[in-house]
């Protein structure tokens, strides 16, 4: 496995750091101004907009994207050192066209959707003009196991009519979200489980959708993005807006959580290397009991523990990048799932550390504060840790069936000496 930048993917990443260094670092404060003021927090905000049309005139728009003449057409393992890049600031991946759920929202139409979806919803959010969310999971169910998702999708001539109640509906929150995609059951009687689920695209406003309220994350609303739970009561939408035919909702969500999970992982690496970077500046600049407090011997070990966590999440991260574009998601859906489970952990004790080494000001500074808040929500969204662990197991035991133990030393005897 070679790791080393393609010339494609150095010229990129000097570009970004030079991007992220004169245009997001210096205006994250008016940034975050910007959503406080004037008591209305779902809105659009101008600075953030005036920055997304700066990164696409200098030809740093939708990079995640390798199957459209709209992207950057790099690979997997071209795209994470970008990826790790953008994630040091919570806004830079809505400057560069390169945030959640749109990009896999995007994966989604690119790859599964018609030619009227892609007109329509398509080109819009690849323009940056819209925003989109992904609505899966449900209060009423343990979706970790998606079988149990219970929507209804049902069929009624010329159009399908949605009832159920969602939450974590990332992005409807944005007044510029303007499409949904929604996962739920439309043949509920279906001997195999996994093709009683379906994905439809579901239009925003709809009258038949309430915003029952946001749900926080340690009490950010993540405003103006938002995690919403809504009611769909008898929403009506077209036919054509299934997405492959019914039944296929767990091929699509396996084609579109691979590469989410992957970039969310690459995504976290940067958040953690920022605050890992800003912790140990403050340990330098600061000085207690006789000395800059880096000095003391606690301060050492986690610093150096630190880089070796990160350093291992992202060598992990960079083979399961290459993994998928070398044999593809499924082949790969080990070293994924080991990365969505180690690229967060990683992260939230790198950036805890970092909180420690600000004391008080840890806990009230914005970037500190958000970044653990994703940190440690990302150990949940995309199949939390629990499921991914059993995945592996699952994996790693088949190894060992019909297999002859004495060729290995694998036998389960102990033997005394």
């Amino acid at each position: 496995m070679d790791f080393d930048y393609s010339p494609r993917t150095n010229e990129l990443r000097e570009r970004l750091l030079s991007f992220m260094a004169e245009h997001v670092y210096p205006n994250e404060p008016a940034l975050y101004a910007e959503i406080d003021e004037g008591g209305d927090r779902w809105k659009v905000l101008s600075k953030l907009e005036e920055l997304k049309a700066v990164a696409r005139d200098e030809g740093l728009w939708n990079l995640f994207l390798p199957e459209s003449d709209e992207g950057a057409g790099l690979s997997n393992l071209e795209y994470a050192p970008l990826a790790e890049i953008m994630g040091r600031s919570h806004f830079a991946p809505e400057i560069f066209n390169c945030s959640a759920p749109d990009t896999g929202n995007m994966e989604v139409l690119v790859r599964y959707g018609s030619p009227e979806h892609k007109e329509k919803w398509l080109k819009p959010l690849l323009a940056g003009e819209i925003r989109s969310g992904f609505s899966m999971t449900e209060p009423a169910v343990a979706s970790s196991d998606a079988t149990n998702i219970q929507t209804e999708i049902r069929r009624d001539g010329d159009e399908y009519v949605i009832n159920g109640r969602k939450w974590w509906t990332s992005g409807a929150g944005d007044p510029r979200c303007r499409i949904l995609i929604l996962m739920g059951k439309t043949d509920p009687d279906n001997p195999d489980r996994h093709r009683q689920q379906s994905m439809i695209l579901v239009p925003l406003p709809h009258p038949g959708i309430t915003t029952i309220r946001h749900l926080p994350v340690f009490g950010f609303d993540d405003a103006p993005h938002g995690h919403m739970e809504m009611t769909f009561d008898n929403v009506r939408v077209p036919a054509s807006n299934i997405l492959l035919g019914e039944g296929r909702g767990f091929e699509i969500a396996q084609g579109r959580l691979g590469p989410g999970r992957i970039h969310h992982c690459m995504r976290i690496i940067g958040v953690a290397e920022r605050a890992l970077e800003r912790a140990c500046r403050r340990l330098e600049d600061r000085e207690a009991f006789g000395g800059p407090i880096a000095r003391q011997s606690i301060w050492s070990e986690r610093i150096a523990e630190s880089r070796s966590l990160l350093d291992q999440a992202r060598l992990l991260t960079l083979k399961a990048a290459y993994m998928m574009d070398t044999v593809g998601n499924k082949e790969a859906r080990m070293e994924i799932a080991m990365i969505k489970v180690a690229a967060p952990k990683a992260a939230c004790q790198v950036i805890d550390w970092a909180i420690q080494a600000f004391g008080g000001g840890g806990v009230t500074d914005h970037i500190m504060a958000n970044a653990y808040a994703y940190a440690r929500v990302c150990r949940i969204v995309d199949g939390p840790d629990e499921v991914h662990r059993n995945q592996m197991a699952r994996l790693e035991l088949r190894k060992y069936q019909n297999t002859d133990p004495a060729r290995t030393g694998g036998s389960g005897d102990v033997y005394m000496v």
